[in-house]
């Protein structure tokens, strides 16, 4: 699924570096989980969480890294639903704020986060420096 999603959205990778990427995590690593969305003998897709830390918003923060739902179940509320269901598993257990990404010429997406109750920071826009 990972791959399929970053073939989608084009996100260079190959199998040697998805597999570094995401062992830590299947392995427990503390600074991230991964929860597998749909029927767990057969998931529909998967949302990423890194951890980190926010003097702004009063300590531990997460970073929803990839939501991905299978192009051919898509549109079915599935999305709306784990996004629903993370907040919740979250709320209580110490993170004081989740943040994303969006693309902002996905309306679909644009629209699936807002209703999930993220909101644009006036002023503010993510930028990266790959190391």
């Amino acid at each position: 699924m990972v791959s399929a999603m970053h073939d989608e959205v084009g996100i260079a990778s190959d199998p040697a570096h998805r597999q570094a990427a995401l062992e830590p995590l299947l392995n427990g690593s503390p600074h991230g989980a991964i929860w597998l969305i749909g029927p767990r003998r057969a998931p529909v897709g998967y949302i990423v969480v890194s951890f980190g830390w926010s003097i702004e918003f009063g300590g531990l923060d997460g970073i929803i890294d990839e939501l991905f739902i299978r192009r051919a179940v898509r549109r079915r509320g599935m999305a709306s639903d784990a996004l629903a269901a993370l907040t919740q598993a979250l709320t209580g257990s110490g993170l004081t704020a989740l943040h994303l990404e969006v693309d902002l010429t996905d309306a679909t997406a644009s629209r699936l986060y807002t209703r999930a109750g993220f909101r644009p920071r006036d002023g503010y826009a993510l930028m990266s420096r790959p190391l």
